[in-house]
């Protein structure tokens, strides 16, 4: 490793740390708090979705600007996940985290008192900004800190609340929006954050590592800023503009290719890159980041697929929808110290695999939902996914930061959190788009071969409805047949993209080892 400059590392403060790893209750202490700022800055990512109406309503600004207030969070954090890997090298992870922390809480209190659409806006884009760094260095200190032995587990824990915050987020939302207020859904972070930071700092402090200090890649942070600016941008407005209909998607779309292509190339030849782009030069990483997008932005595609097509065709309400969405957990708290444990036993790939065929199952279940089905009945794939993510997330994540040098973790973090990310916001405008065009073929080939209309609409007003009445019944009718014939067919597509990324973890090398301790980062 690079040796650290300019006297910046604190005496003794290096890998060999007599104090790390934690053992007993302090690693207990250590691994719930890391969870936690992890699992605040992942909920903050869904928490608002179904606040929305609300948001705008006490804004006095339409629904299409609103939207604003999911953007500019997911924009900012998108944007810091990946340079954790400099930040840490730079100030030191238990720096930033606690520094992140703080700020999380300070702009989520801000966030609430906003009083204008432009004054959130604002605050969520510094929110975004302190929350992108909790999600990677949570992960890279939790690696410090838990001895060899209990990592893998750690990692397990680690990994749920990263699973379980996107459900949760819609659950919350919905609550506090129909409940004491849209605002409560960011000041519920104030305390979160003030108790993360304070225990965090109290327990790390003395224990940072080694700095390092690296100058500043200006262009390639000004490079990173724009391309994924202009894509988040792009992926959130794109369904309501049409698409490439619109000149601004098209500008955008062109502004994102140009400016990825560049970063991509000055990244690779900048001897100090602000984003260490080297990492996928290991296969096990490579293969991980791959599986990641596919499999994460399958499951997050669910969390959004489902609670529309319950709101919209089966009646539920938000909250409704979040209780149900929220069924995923059930079998994912049981799973995920199992999966940690068999990762002592077992080939990861194995688990890997299993995880994304259960998760491909679960997925395919969901091609046979219909009009009449119950809650009851919606629940058998909700608690086979939970049963699922543990066992591909928590193998993934120990596999992925075992196939690189231990001076690369914090970079490896940062961009395996970084796909995570970007996965949800692809998956998000990929299937909501696929699901609204589904829906308009769908009922173009329902009206087509609609026998005897007439016939129908004549019982109906033997029931007592006009005419006008029993064909607006009619039309409802085969409307929500074509949104459910949509939903279905999106969910066989999705099922069967997780059965090709199930076969796909078998191009990873087997492991070598089980995840090394991280020197200095």
């Amino acid at each position: 490793m690079t040796e650290p400059q300019s006297g910046t590392a604190p005496a003794g403060k290096t890998a060999d740390d007599p104090g790390l790893p934690f053992k007993g209750g302090t690693l207990v202490i250590a691994i719930m708090i890391l969870a936690l700022a992890n699992f605040m800055a992942v909920l903050d990512m869904t928490i608002v979705n179904v606040a929305v109406p609300h948001i705008a309503g006490a804004l006095a600004v339409s629904q299409d600007e609103g939207t604003w207030v999911i953007t500019s969070y997911s924009v900012a954090e998108a944007i810091l996940v990946p340079l954790t890997g400099w930040l840490a090298a730079r100030f030191g992870a238990v720096r930033v985290f606690v520094l992140a922390a703080i700020g999380f809480g300070i702009f989520s209190a801000l966030c609430g008192i906003a009083t204008s659409l432009q004054m959130l806006v604002v605050f969520r884009v510094m929110q975004g900004v302190c929350g992108g760094p909790l999600m990677p260095m949570s992960q890279t200190l939790l690696v410090r800190v838990a001895p060899p032995e209990r990592r893998n587990l750690a990692l397990g824990l680690w990994a749920m609340t990263t699973i379980l915050a996107p459900v949760a987020g819609p659950l919350l939302g919905g609550i506090f929006a129909d409940g004491v207020g849209w605002e409560w859904a960011f000041y519920i972070n104030v305390p979160v954050a003030a108790f993360c930071a304070l225990i965090a700092w109290r327990m790390l402090g003395k224990h940072e590592a080694a700095l390092i200090k690296k100058p500043i890649d200006f262009m390639g942070l000004t490079l990173l800023v724009v391309w994924v600016g202009a894509l988040q941008i792009m992926l959130d407005n794109g369904e309501d503009k049409d698409w490439f209909g619109s000149p601004f998607i098209v500008a955008l779309f062109l502004t994102a290719v140009v400016g990825f292509i560049a970063f991509i190339i000055w990244e690779l030849t900048e001897t100090d890159p602000i984003v260490d782009l080297r990492v996928f030069r290991h296969r096990g990483f490579a293969v991980s980041a791959l599986t990641m997008l596919l499999t994460y932005g399958s499951f997050f595609g669910s969390i959004v697929l489902v609670p529309l097509w319950l709101q919209t065709n089966m009646n539920y309400t938000a909250t409704w929808a979040g209780y149900l969405v929220a069924f995923n957990g059930a079998f994912g708290i049981v799973m995920a110290p199992i999966a940690g444990s068999l990762m002592a036993r077992v080939d990861g790939r194995i688990l890997m695999s299993i995880g994304i065929a259960i998760i491909s199952f679960a997925t395919l279940l969901r091609v046979f939902f219909a009009l009449d089905m119950s809650f009851a009945q919606l629940l058998p794939p909700q608690l086979t996914l939970g049963l699922g993510m543990p066992l591909f997330f928590v193998p993934m994540t120990s596999l992925a930061l075992a196939a690189v040098r231990p001076e690369e973790t914090a970079s490896a973090s940062g961009l395996i959190n970084f796909l995570r990310t970007m996965s949800g916001a692809f998956a998000t405008a990929i299937v909501t788009t696929a699901w609204q065009n589904g829906t308009r073929v769908a009922r173009a080939d329902t009206v087509g071969h609609l026998n005897n209309a007439v016939g129908m609409i004549q019982k109906m007003r033997a029931t007592g409805l006009s005419a006008g009445q029993a064909l607006q019944s009619l039309d409802n009718l085969v409307q929500r047949q074509s949104v459910m014939l949509s939903t279905n067919h999106i969910f066989l597509v999705v099922g069967l993209i997780l059965a090709a990324a199930s076969a796909a973890v078998w191009l990873m090398p087997k492991p070598a080892a089980q995840l090394r301790p991280v020197a200095g980062h």
